[in-house]
This record gives C-alpha cells, sequence and structure tokens, in this order.
C-alpha cells in the first residue's frame, strides 16, 4: 500500500505560487464569463424589443409589411406564433383538445415516449400496471412546436381558438434577409 503523503514531494514555493495564480485566474474567468452571458441576454432583449415591438410597429403604423434597404436587405414583417399549455390548465387544455377532435395533439408517456394519438395505448398500458399494482409514473403533454404548427394552420385556416387556455402568443416579427 502508498502512503500518499510519504511518498509524495514537499511542494516548492514557487510551484505553491503558480497554483495560487491559476486558482485566482480561474476566479477572474469565471466572473468575466458570467458577465459576458449577462450582456448576451441583455443584447437578447435588446434585439427582441426591435424586431418583435419597435419595428413591426413602427412599419405597420404607416402601412408597410415590405421596405428594401440601401445596401438591398429586405425588411418584412412577418406574423410568429408560440405556445405552450400553461402548468395548472393542462386538464382544461386537454379537455378542449378532446372535445374539439384533436386529441392526436396530446402526447403520452409511461416511461415510454407515446406518439400522438396514441391515447388508447397509452392507456392499456398504465390500467396494465394498475391491474399487476406496479408502480409507474406518467405525463400527458403537446409538444410546443406541435401546438405552435397547429395553432398557425387553425388561426390561418379563420379557426377561432381559446388562445390563453392553449398559452399561445401571436406576434409580428421583423426579418432582414441580404
Amino acid at each position: 500500500m502508498i502512503d500518499m503523503e510519504k511518498d509524495m514531494p514537499i511542494p516548492k514555493q514557487e510551484d505553491l505560487h503558480g497554483i495560487a495564480e491559476l486558482a485566482k485566474e480561474q476566479v477572474k474567468l469565471t466572473k468575466e464569463l458570467a458577465d459576458l452571458e449577462n450582456q448576451v441576454e441583455k443584447k437578447k432583449a435588446e434585439l427582441s424589443q426591435i424586431a418583435e415591438v419597435a419595428l413591426p410597429e413602427s412599419m405597420l403604423n404607416v402601412g408597410m409589411t415590405l421596405f428594401v434597404l440601401d445596401d438591398g436587405s429586405k425588411l418584412a414583417i412577418k406574423t410568429f406564433y408560440r405556445g405552450s399549455i400553461p402548468k395548472g390548465r393542462e386538464v382544461d387544455a386537454f379537455a378542449w383538445l378532446d372535445d374539439h377532435g384533436h386529441t392526436d395533439l396530446i402526447k403520452n408517456e409511461v416511461k415510454s415516449s407515446f406518439g400522438k394519438g396514441e391515447n388508447d395505448e397509452a392507456q392499456f398500458l398504465t390500467d396494465l400496471l394498475e391491474k399487476h399494482n406496479l408502480d409507474y409514473e406518467s405525463r400527458k403533454f403537446v409538444h410546443p412546436s406541435s401546438l405552435k404548427s397547429f395553432v398557425r394552420e387553425q388561426i390561418e385556416l379563420g379557426k377561432e381558438l381559446p388562445l390563453d387556455l392553449l398559452g399561445v402568443y401571436i406576434g409580428q416579427r421583423s426579418e432582414i434577409r441580404r
């Protein structure tokens, strides 16, 4: 058996100084990185304010949805959709989707993933697990990208949706293409 303390060389002063300097550099770089990440978040917020609020509002106020810049770049206003069923509203949202024929949007997960429209299979498995007194965890959800596509499709077809219940936000965003 090796005695680590006995077999370890006694560190030299310059080695200890080097270790301390590296530790100081790590602390400094960690702080600099945190500062840069803060700056990135602030810039993202500024960009979002211009791209999703100021520029679309300015253009739409004068009746424009397309603008060509001096360099030939095209500035266009596009509609975007975001959605995620709010926590605590899932039961009502799922009921609305069921009642309106959109059950296939609901995914079920029982330590295995079930795809859109596989509600019967998920229920069969949970019933089977309960019948045999087996513990399991399950969840039902609608994937945000599926919800976004569904909402876009329904809105473009002119159908009414409970946007608050589905956690949907519809906005305008400017896009610049060079």
